[in-house]
């Protein structure tokens, strides 16, 4: 299976987070691609090219031309009006509040931000440029023939709304790259998303249409980020209806349960027909990850990687969460391999 990875991901390297009231170095960090890209050498797992450059345009048929123009320019912005640090959400437009998009970066930033965790540094937009190009890429080797693809992206993107940024996501990978695939002519696309984390930045961007058929399975929204998405009975709107599934699934969720979900949802995807699977693919599900609750051990990725394959779908795997622990290269590349393995 071939690895489409940038270095430039480490043009994404802020220092700080805010967490349980503490700011702390962020766990979404550079060396999270690295354990992954290392682990990828180690076994041999296939060809690691660079991305091509399909230019801004695939970003701006999912995103909004204002959020997008907001990205590029927040670091200079933040800057010229001489704050200290990195740039933070602070206030938000708030359930009753004006829905005007303020001028200055301060206001800009909250309209901006679905939560206050993620900061902007120098950098932040290229590596997020940069990273939709990996997705980009490996839609596009789909496309050309290949059978399954490992678009190494960092910074992630799931959580990355049509206009909001937030949980570690300022372009959301998958979608772009199901929006190209479809934009080349393929007719439905099915993304699941294994993210510990639910994907309420995907759902936010498809809820109303039945060409990508997006399924998640996550952390219960009652007591995990991002808390407001991800339940059970949110199943698309409009055209979409019926074609948004949700499993969220309590604390300390094992295995076994997890299992049992994945093949509610692969038997779904299998009867929806898509002609491309993309898997948002998040390793966060581990039993000592630091910010989820789910109990999976590295034999389980193997196992549920092979679950998958059983498709046989063209796959693009796009990588998500999974958070700075040595073994996320081992439980990611478990998944690609489980794959490849009974495929």
């Amino acid at each position: 299976m071939e690895t489409i990875f940038s270095e430039r991901h480490n043009l994404r390297n802020s220092k700080t987070e805010l967490f349980g009231g503490q700011l702390v170095e962020p766990f979404e960090r550079p060396s999270r691609a690295e354990y992954i890209i290392g682990r990828v050498r180690e076994v041999g797992l296939g060809q690691v090219s660079e991305p091509d450059d399909f230019g801004i345009a695939p970003i701006l048929a999912v995103h909004d031309d204002a959020f997008v123009a907001f990205l590029q320019t927040a670091w200079s912005d933040w800057q010229a009006a001489e704050f200290k640090g990195e740039a933070m959400p602070t206030v938000w437009p708030a359930r009753r509040m004006s829905k005007h998009i303020p001028t200055h970066i301060e206001g800009r930033l909250g309209y901006y931000a679905l939560s206050c965790e993620t900061s902007i540094s120098n950098g932040t937009w290229e590596a997020a440029y940069a990273s939709a190009q990996v997705a980009l890429t490996g839609a596009q080797r789909l496309n050309d023939g290949a059978k399954s693809v490992f678009s190494l992206c960092r910074p992630p993107g799931h959580h990355a709304a049509i206009d909001m940024f937030g949980g570690y996501c300022f372009i959301n990978n998958a979608a772009v790259a199901a929006q190209h695939l479809l934009d080349t002519g393929a007719k439905r696309i099915a993304i699941l998303d294994v993210d510990f984390h639910h994907g309420n930045g995907t759902q936010d961007i498809f809820e109303a249409r039945d060409d990508v058929l997006f399924i998640s399975l996550h952390g219960d929204p009652m007591d995990a980020f991002p808390h407001f998405l991800g339940h059970a009975d949110e199943t698309g709107s409009g055209a979409g209806t019926g074609f948004t599934v949700n499993y969220p699934m309590p604390p300390n969720t094992d295995f076994a349960t997890w299992r049992a979900a994945l093949a509610k949802a692969l038997a779904q995807i299998a009867d929806y027909t898509p002609d491309t699977l993309i898997i948002s693919l998040g390793v966060d599900t581990f039993e000592t990850d630091p910010i989820s609750f789910f109990k999976l051990k590295s034999e389980d990725f193997t196992t549920y990687g092979a679950d998958i394959a059983s498709l046989g779908l063209p796959t693009l795997f796009v990588m998500e969460g999974g958070y700075d622990i040595a073994e996320i290269g081992l439980n990611t590349v478990n998944v690609l391999q489980g794959f490849e393995s009974a495929s």
